[in-house]
């Protein structure tokens, strides 16, 4: 017996409903993209290996999907490594490709290898699936959308005040209303650090210090002094333990805090001439937050950094992150090449969306109106309407059998299709149509125009 088909773990099949409302994110978030002046650009599904390995660090290179060489793979295998079962050494003889593990490493080859013919500052934007081989759990997926915008070639905090604007305009244009847009910066965590004598410690402190709101300060002041942060050093950054208020206010106890480091202090006016400019234009539904525990991508953002928590009412982890980045290009030996980005995360935009019931009644998969089918004379009436219908820009269909009219209105009735319209002698003799609605059972007989204007 032939086994069930099915699909490998951590993969989805999307309905034609799923897929209409995946379009409907995409497409706000794309229009959007676009408002603020990000252009497209698409890169390969797959990459050389040596174009992402090493750039996520170990755990990322082990979670990249790696290719296999075309044809006799082995025939080029090293025979040492073979036959030693070292796996991580086999892999470069045998595979020289790999499925892209993000958007931005490849974003930065393409700056590189294509900086002669891009104009600087450059803005993009992609919108394309990536791989990743974790291990899949809720909300969790070996292949996933990433949305991504990203201005490179430019060191101006005006950028990131847009980016800023460009996460209240998509949300508010979603309909989640109450987002909160946290915002931190890598210098503020390195004076920290730099303040309590304890710059090598910063990964420890920083993570850490992002427990509070779940294991409390004792908590993060013990994991701390066991991770060999001093309690004199502690106690320096006691304000950070109870660090409420305005964003000015909040500001202004880091200035007091970091007054004696300099790259503290850098960041501090960072953050002042972005908030006070956010705040001073105004944001439409979005909340935005100072955030110090906030410490994301400490390996590679060098300035500012966000995170987009969804609204209180649901419980779900951040919605999108980015931040700034001062020499992502380095890496392919384009140096001092700066940049600032962010990312929407599509699917759990989409089960935030769902959850709150926001998605309108118009994103839909499925037509308009199904004519039914009477025979071959009254479907050409009816194609000849179809025709004019769909070049005004309406989703309408013929049934294309001529079955039984109870299976005809079945099949309208599970593809949730609202009307039906009915076109036999009766209607073909005065030239009109009749138009069922399905959902109230209310029947009309209309001319072309009066179809038309119904179904608009």
């Amino acid at each position: 017996m032939a086994s069930k088909p099915s699909i490998p773990k951590g993969t989805r099949d999307f309905s034609p409903t799923e897929v209409a409302k995946r379009h409907y994110i995409i497409q706000i978030i794309k229009s959007n993209f676009e408002k603020f002046g990000f252009q497209p650009i698409e890169t390969p599904s797959f990459e050389n290996s040596e174009t992402l390995m090493g750039k996520y660090g170990e755990e990322g290179d082990r979670l990249i999907f790696k290719i296999l060489n075309s044809g006799d793979y082995l025939a080029k295998a090293n025979a040492t490594h073979l036959e030693n079962k070292d796996s991580t050494k086999l892999t470069s003889s045998i595979s020289e490709k790999a499925l892209r593990y993000d958007l931005t490493v490849p974003f930065a080859r393409y700056v590189v290898q294509h900086q002669n013919d891009i104009e600087f500052p450059f803005k993009r934007y992609q919108i394309q699936p990536v791989w990743r081989a974790d291990r899949p759990q809720k909300g969790r997926f070996r292949e996933f959308f990433q949305c991504d915008a990203d201005v490179v070639g430019s060191k101006s905090l005006w950028q990131e005040v847009e980016l800023v604007q460009l996460y209240d305009t998509v949300f508010t244009a979603l309909g989640l209303e109450g987002v909160t847009i946290k915002i931190n910066n890598r210098k503020i965590l390195s004076g920290i650090a730099e303040v309590i004598g304890a710059s090598d410690k910063l990964i420890d402190f920083t993570v850490a210090l992002d427990k509070l709101d779940k294991i409390g300060e004792d908590g993060v002041k013990k994991e701390m002094m066991e991770k060999g942060i001093s309690e004199e050093a502690i106690l320096k950054v006691q304000p950070l333990f109870n660090f409420t208020g305005t964003i000015s206010e909040k500001i202004n106890q880091l200035s007091v805090l970091l007054a004696e480091s300099n790259e503290g202090m850098k960041g501090v006016e960072e953050l002042r001439f972005i908030c006070d400019n956010v705040i001073e234009l105004g944001l439409s539904t979005a909340i935005l937050d100072l955030d110090v525990t906030l410490a994301r991508g400490l390996n590679y953002y060098t300035g500012a950094i966000f995170e987009v928590a969804p609204p209180k009412s649901v419980a779900m982890g951040s919605i999108g992150g980015g931040g700034r980045y001062d020499d992502l290009t380095g890496i392919f030996g384009l140096k001092n090449m700066s940049g600032v980005g962010i990312s929407f995360g599509l699917d759990r935009i989409y089960l935030v969306v769902e959850e709150l019931n926001l998605f309108p009644e118009t994103v839909t998969a499925t037509s308009k109106a199904l004519f039914i089918n009477y025979g071959d004379t009254e479907a050409f009436y009816a194609m000849k309407a179809i025709k004019e219908l769909r070049n005004s820009g309406i989703k309408v269909e013929l049934y294309p059998d001529n079955a039984k009219v109870a299976k005809q209105f079945q099949h309208a009735d599970k593809r949730g299709i609202p009307f039906a319209v009915i076109t036999g002698e009766q209607e073909m003799a005065p030239n009109s149509f009749s138009l069922k609605n399905l959902v109230t059972g209310e029947q009309v007989s209309v001319d072309f125009e009066g179809l038309k204007n119904a179904l608009l």
